[in-house]
């Protein structure tokens, strides 16, 4: 997630509570639909993916983390894309293009996936599909990246089918941490289901009623969900969350805290781990690949590598002492040996100390020790295999 197309204030369909449209801020960029919630909750803003959104609350990244963790917290991650694929076949050309096999789960569930350029096999985007049934398939692209999916797409789609961008028509909000469940029943939202499913449910909110899409996904490593709603329930459900989640010790988090979360499980950034010159083979994302499917994009030259074993791989980073990496520095085998750069880093409030993810040659072993290049000073940290903290989605 790293920038979106230029915003279209014509399409936006952000409204305030007295339901008018919100233009884009003095930069252009897109505001959610909660913008001005969050300027009523004091967040810090920031651009990301096109969108102009909360960065951190004052009660800073590192409370919004650790009450994910122990507690709950609420994140607008409207800036996400949301397209649909739909008509006679769509869940057919879905799984021949996308690169996990959508035959592995049925209706009502969902899977994480990549698409793939067809001729290097470097990764466009990693997404999550929505299996509604067989002509219906909602996908949710990163925020930069929704229009070239859209695109390569519908492109290609079959007679009958169509890709529809439905990228700010609907808000995306993520419930995550081990109360997630307590809050969403408190709002009368469905909870309890398999990790990875989903229910559609009916949600009142300012007079009228809206089908809220409930699935127990997140990027966080919790146990939570992300509920997908139409922009005329932003409002509402928006301020029913917050005011059940009061007893509950929930805290609004912005993308600060999302960041540092979903680097604690060592979960892939679109733009800095992955990206179309990175392969899911390099970034250990093998898992979700259909490799016995008929077919889909980058298979010829996916397969290739995997059986020739990848260049490099995408390795987990912890400081032995005191070091915080961040993007771009470089990691070294010996002073004189390079060997690549940080892709993500940062400090992890959980194990209060510096955490990071590089792609280094494949010769580098799990346990090896490498030296960061933090600010001029060599810092030591052990390569391990994420993720960095034991994850607590299927609990």
């Amino acid at each position: 997630m790293a920038e979106d197309r230029a915003p279209d204030p014509s399409r936006d369909p952000s409204r305030d509570p007295a339901g008018g449209v919100t233009p884009p801020d003095a930069q252009g960029l897109v505001r959610s639909p909660l913008h001005e919630r969050h300027v009523a909750l004091g967040a810090k803003l920031a651009e990301f993916g096109g969108w102009s959104m909360p960065l951190e609350y004052p009660s800073g990244v590192v409370k919004e983390h650790t009450a994910v963790r122990e507690a709950v917290g609420l994140f607008d991650v409207s800036h996400l894309g949301k397209a649909s694929v739909t008509g006679p076949g769509a869940a057919d050309f879905v799984d021949a293009t996308l690169s996990n096999d959508l035959r592995r789960i049925g209706p009502g569930q969902a899977q994480y996936t990549l698409c793939c350029d067809e001729q290097t096999g470097g990764i466009v985007d990693d997404l999550i599909a929505y299996l509604h049934d067989e002509e219906h398939v909602l996908l949710v692209p990163n925020a930069a990246n929704t229009a070239e999916v859209v695109r390569r797409l519908a492109a290609v789609a079959p007679a009958g089918v169509t890709v529809t961008d439905e990228h700010r028509d609907h808000v995306v909000l993520a419930v995550q941490g081990p109360r997630s469940d307590d809050l969403l029943a408190a709002v009368g939202l469905p909870v309890g289901h398999d990790y990875m499913s989903f229910a559609v449910a009916p949600y009142a909110a300012q007079g009228l009623t809206h089908d809220v899409v409930v699935c127990r996904t997140g990027y966080t490593g919790e146990r939570g969900y992300e509920l997908v709603a139409p922009v005329a329930a932003a409002l509402g459900l928006w301020d029913a969350l917050v005011a059940a989640g009061e007893p509950l010790g929930l805290l609004a988090c912005g993308l600060g805290a999302r960041d540092t979360l979903r680097t604690e499980m060592g979960y892939p950034l679109h733009g800095q781990d992955i990206s179309l010159d990175v392969t899911p083979n390099q970034a250990r994302l093998g898992w979700a690949v259909g490799w016995g499917k008929d077919a889909f994009w980058g298979k010829e030259v996916l397969t290739a590598e995997r059986a020739a074993g990848p260049r490099r791989r995408l390795q987990g980073l912890v400081a032995t002492g005191r070091g915080i990496p961040r993007p771009h520095m470089t990691v070294s085998l010996t002073p004189d040996v390079l060997l690549g750069e940080i892709t993500s880093g940062t400090f992890s409030p959980t194990l209060r100390k510096g955490i990071g993810l590089a792609l280094l040659p494949s010769f580098v072993a799990d346990d090896a020790e490498v030296g960061v290049d933090v600010r001029g000073r060599r810092e030591v940290f052990q390569v391990v295999r994420p993720p960095f903290v034991a994850p607590s989605v299927r609990t």
